[in-house]
């Protein structure tokens, strides 16, 4: 488990940036992996959510969870049970009654609490929905319900380090084609690719954005395989499938 020293501040909010330790699942989903669109056991992954759901004392019918495409879809969410995964990258909410989560796997997850309106949100933020807009429209939404950017505490969890990230030139040039400044995100390798910067482009996306608190916890989802699950790794390894950690927010008795 991993805190944002920002968020802890606030009496406000619970968050956590878990783990995959400390869970029921076995084998390459050891052991608290919370994606159900793994092919994990169900059992196990709904275990796996209800040991994060305790963790905030509440129902696991309250943690609400994403259908998450890579998109730069935002909903609110504001049902005290939600039945079914909303279809989004980002979610927020200014209900006490609901956490909010995030699953990844080398994708960045962001947690953000906007404290003029009490309003928290979660972002799933891969290069594609960053690229696609997924933090601007997460801005834009949050604007649309009274929040405040600059009022933002905004934390970027685990992820997948630069020194990890090896892409090609079709890759690079998709950045480069958007905007010439994106070249300050990538390093060229003597083989002819490239590393990139995914954390350094979602804070640029940030700062763009009038976000004046930005925190990051800085581990490498790729590198630490004994804490975090990661796509590129499982496939570096010939892994047929990989489990996915969650990152949850939710709003606590003391808010309105």
């Amino acid at each position: 488990m991993f805190y944002s020293e920002n968020l802890k501040k606030s009496k406000k909010v619970q968050h956590c940036f878990f783990s995959r330790k400390n869970g029921k699942s076995e084998g390459i989903y050891e052991s608290l992996n919370c994606g159900l669109g793994s092919n994990d056991k169900i059992e196990n992954v709904e275990s796996n959510l209800e040991i994060v759901a305790k963790n905030f004392n509440i129902n696991k019918k309250q943690l609400v969870l994403m259908n998450q495409s890579h998109s730069n879809i935002v909903q609110i969410v504001e049902k005290k049970n939600i039945l079914e995964k909303v279809n989004a990258d980002a979610i927020l909410t200014e209900s006490k009654n609901l956490a909010l989560g995030v699953l990844t796997a080398d994708c960045a997850p962001i947690l953000i609490y906007e404290s003029n309106k009490n309003i928290i949100g979660c972002i799933h933020a891969g290069w594609k929905g960053a690229l696609g807009g997924i933090i601007e429209n997460t801005f834009k939404k949050l604007n649309e319900m009274g929040g405040d950017t600059r009022k933002v505490i905004a934390c970027i969890g685990p992820c997948i380090a630069q020194k990890n990230y090896e892409v090609k030139e079709d890759f690079y040039e998709i950045f480069i084609k958007n905007s010439l400044s994106n070249e300050l995100f990538f390093i060229k390798n003597k083989s002819g690719t490239y590393n990139f910067n995914l954390r350094a482009f979602i804070i640029k996306k940030l700062n763009n954005y009038g976000v004046l608190s930005i925190e990051n916890i800085d581990i490498d989802s790729f590198e630490k395989k004994n804490q975090y699950f990661s796509h590129r790794r499982a496939k570096k390894l010939g892994e047929n499938d990989y489990g996915r950690c969650i990152s949850v927010i939710k709003k606590t008795s003391l808010q309105n």
